[in-house]
């Protein structure tokens, strides 16, 4: 079978189209034939060195940890098209991974956007279930254009929360779209902020760090009720949340039907065919972009 794979960390130029053995269901499992896989910083961060705890990973090494395509093979009848998690190896023609893992994908949602769901989808959802924001509360979210962004200002509208979006100028259009109180990254951002939300800010989803970060420390007393998602070394000096473990079939197929309702809308930025995989993670490390980066398989 065909697969992005590395044999050496490095940055997007390791990556190589490569041929490899093709992997085959066991008790338990399926095999998918794939159609589509989300890129993300956390692949990236893969090929760069990083190695998923409790992960034996052999070379050569291939990222990808969110899929979609069509069972092949093992427990769920062949034909039946799925979306579904991982942990590495998704970047490739086939995926072999426990059932439990997998659910059905609705025929309202594209490939590309079904293969590129589940991370920012359910991270999304876990990080909410934290935070726990209240209906009227007023939930501030940094990168709020990205995919974990997109899906978390969604799911906290229907929340009953309003939200607060930071994200870069070319995107405030699209966050007032999604429901969100758009604001500009930069110089006065905390200025920013409070204009936009006079009545107070009370739980913080900060998808940026740094400063944006730095900021919601001065925003909400209540470390307890701010989180973030990428600034994992200072969380725990600061005293604010991190994200749990809790990806689950159960709760992608919640988040797939929310989108087949038309209630969860859901942004593909590019979709590369996978001989592109070099430029896709070139694009995916440029910074704040809108949506997601998905392979295709077709």
């Amino acid at each position: 079978m065909k697969a992005v794979a590395f044999t050496e960390f490095g940055g997007p130029e390791v990556l190589r189209v490569l041929d490899l053995p093709e992997p085959h269901a066991g008790p338990g499992q399926v095999r998918v034939r794939v159609k589509a896989a989300g890129v993300q910083p956390y692949d990236a961060a893969v090929r760069a060195g990083w190695e998923p705890p409790g992960l034996a990973l052999t070379w050569p090494r291939v990222p990808g940890n969110e899929f979609a395509g069509v069972v092949d093979e093992g427990e769920l009848a062949a034909g039946t098209e799925v979306l579904g998690f991982t942990a590495v190896q998704a970047a490739a023609e086939y995926i072999v991974v426990p059932a439990s893992d997998v659910t059905p994908k609705p025929p309202e949602m594209p490939w590309e956007v079904a293969g590129g769901f589940t991370a920012g989808a359910q991270t999304a959802s876990i990080a909410l279930e934290v935070l726990k924001p209240r209906e009227g509360e007023t939930l501030l979210i940094h990168g709020a254009a990205g995919s974990v962004g997109t899906a978390a200002v969604q799911l906290a509208r229907l929340q009953g929360a309003e939200v607060v979006g930071t994200a870069s100028a070319a995107n405030q259009d699209y966050l007032r779209e999604l429901g969100a109180t758009p604001v500009v990254y930069g110089d006065g951002l905390k200025e920013r902020i409070e204009a936009a939300a006079p009545q107070g800010i009370d739980v913080v989803l900060d998808g940026a760090g740094g400063e944006a970060l730095d900021v919601s420390l001065e925003l909400v007393k209540d470390r307890d009720r701010i989180l973030t998602l990428v600034d994992h070394h200072r969380a725990a000096e600061l005293g604010v949340l991190l994200s749990k473990s809790g990806r689950s079939a159960a709760r992608l197929a919640e988040l797939a039907a929310l989108y087949a309702k038309g209630d969860l809308r859901f942004t593909v930025r590019r979709a590369y065919p996978y001989t592109e995989a070099v430029a896709a993670h070139r694009e995916i490390e440029t910074g704040h972009g809108r949506g997601k980066i998905v392979l295709t398989f077709f």
